[in-house]
């Protein structure tokens, strides 16, 4: 699983029409945030481009062309599958930890660490056999107790991943190489589950020796391994010379974290890094014709939006939280800031999706009417305020300042709190918000992109929703094989959650890349995840 941030830049607010869409006090503010954010930005990247240059210099003299210099996003706040939820961990830990089963560049689920696997006729039980004489990075033996291991801690209460394996009764360990899993009921998407976090297999030693430090010592069987950080600076990675399934071409990788996506950019242009992963909307145009780079722009499985806390005032009233909803013209959110990186969205389900519906997924055109008649019934019929928690970079904040300003006709007044990326996560986690601009990167089943969000004490329910109609379709929908059959009961699911928009989602983002012609082996992927075993430098 993997919450994450806005990738996007404004460019002009008026230019894209959200004058005439928001209002003149509000468009001012946008416009003067943008601008001042843009000029930023801009002095920022050529101060940035010049040490890159420099930096880029210095490694090349080095010269090895197998280390690999990666831009990322974010820094990463949890390195333990079990306990992580931001999709920057997943570039990580896709390639420090192998996975019980993979997703393939083709939407594919199959074996990884398992080699063959049987599912009984009832559907209740999932005999596992693992391939032999595997050993984790710290030289633990990979084997049937350390699977029981691993799923043991991810279904504990604690753990982001227990939504995903709540229907698991017991394992049993019948010897090194089989893994039996007994199900109390039918669960359709538990391979794909294995594909992700919860198939990701830590060292059980390492678990046991670092206690809470795993998280920055984190160990695993694949083909790269942890070496160093400097938080909000870089993380490096070396290749794993006893790699199981074929020893990777790098000897090693650095990713260094960008807060501002133009600054990101501008290291690549530099050559301080190979490989980025954004693009602001702004360029990607005159990017994708550069014959330098190459842009990778693939239509995403996940959702951007913000949790509304139903536990707390505002937003503990329903007519409150669909008065925010519907007040947001999403369409012209994404022409005036994620054009050509994203599609307008109204649910979890994008169009890359198996159950994506079109009807379910068309945004509303904002109607003052409705929405003046939501303000009075919940009793403020002149608006009402709150706060939005969102990421301390100049892209979050133009995206709120957007919602803002579309808010604020309405006399719903929005006030924005920037914080550190972890610390958002953080205070989404323990429900310390009103309101909350996180994302999600999506999966390819789509269990993975509601349940665990939207269901009763759901692992990943960061906004407190509860529905007893909501929690019963969810159910039958995991029990069902047919996917055309599950997604008829999503559509059910959706039509009442777009009455109580416990989570309002406003677009599906594209998985976007652009790298140096030097990078070789590149592949995209459903889940936005970058895997580095088959990727080299020429």
């Amino acid at each position: 699983m993997g919450k994450r941030k806005w990738l996007g830049a404004v460019s002009i607010l008026a230019a894209a029409g959200l004058v005439t869409a928001c209002g003149t006090s509000g468009t001012a503010s946008s416009s003067n945030g943008t601008a001042n954010a843009t000029a930023n930005a801009t002095a920022n990247a050529t101060n940035t481009t010049a040490n890159a240059s420099t930096n880029a210099s210095g490694a090349s003299t080095g010269g090895s062309t197998s280390v690999l210099y990666v831009g990322l996003s974010a820094d990463p706040p949890s390195l333990d599958p079990s306990t992580s939820s931001a999709l920057v961990d997943r570039q990580i830990m896709m390639n420090i930890y192998d996975t019980l089963f993979q997703l393939t560049p083709q939407k594919t689920v199959t074996p990884d660490l398992v080699k063959s696997y049987v599912v009984s006729p009832n559907g209740l039980t999932y005999t596992l056999t693992l391939h032999k004489n595997i050993q984790f990075q710290d030289g633990t033996p990979f084997n049937a107790a350390a699977v029981k291991f691993n799923l043991v801690r991810d279904m504990a209460k604690s753990s982001p991943r227990r939504s995903s394996l709540i229907d698991i009764s017991s394992i049993d360990t019948p010897n090194d190489t089989t893994v039996v899993l007994h199900l109390k009921k039918p669960f359709s998407p538990l391979i794909a589950v294995l594909a992700g976090r919860a198939g990701m297999m830590v060292s059980p030693t390492a678990v046991q020796k670092e206690g809470s430090n795993f998280v920055n010592d984190p160990v695993g069987s694949g083909p790269f391994m942890f070496k160093s950080r400097i938080k909000g600076d870089n993380l490096i990675l070396v290749r794993n010379p006893h790699y199981w399934n074929g020893e990777p071409a790098l000897k090693k990788v650095v990713y260094r974290i960008f807060t501002d996506p133009n600054v990101e950019l501008a290291n690549l242009q530099s050559g301080a890094v190979q490989i980025v992963d954004t693009v602001p909307p702004q360029q990607l145009s005159s990017m994708e014709q550069n014959s330098q780079y190459v842009v990778s722009n693939t239509p995403g499985l996940g959702y951007g939006g913000f949790y509304l806390n139903c536990q707390t005032a505002p937003f503990n009233n329903v007519d409150l939280r669909e008065a925010v909803n519907l007040a947001i013209n999403r369409t012209t959110l994404v022409n005036a800031m994620l054009k050509g990186s994203a599609v307008p969205g109204y649910s979890p389900f994008s169009p890359a999706s198996p159950v994506y519906s079109a009807s379910e997924d068309a945004p509303p055109t904002p109607n003052p009417a409705t929405i003046k008649s939501l303000l009075a019934k919940a009793g403020d019929p002149n608006g009402f305020s709150f706060t939005m928690q969102s990421p301390n970079d100049s892209v979050d904040e133009q995206m709120a300042t957007i919602l803002q300003s579309m808010l604020s006709q309405y006399g719903i007044k929005m006030n924005i709190e920037q914080l550190e990326f972890g610390t958002l996560l953080g205070n989404a986690d323990n429900h310390n918000f009103q309101a909350s601009l996180l994302g999600w990167s999506g999966r390819l089943d789509p269990d993975q992109d509601i349940y665990a969000f939207l269901y009763t004490n759901g692992s990943l329910n960061d906004s407190g929703y509860s529905n007893i109609q909501v929690d019963a379709l969810l159910n039958k929908a995991r029990e069902t094989s047919s996917m055309s059959a599950r997604k008829v009961l999503y559509k059910q699911a959706m039509n009442i959650i777009h009455q109580q928009a416990p989570y309002v989602y406003l677009d599906h983002p594209d998985n976007i890349y652009a790298y140096s012609k030097q990078l070789q082996g590149f592949q995209a992927y459903a889940d936005g995840v970058l895997r580095l075993k088959n990727l080299s430098l020429s």
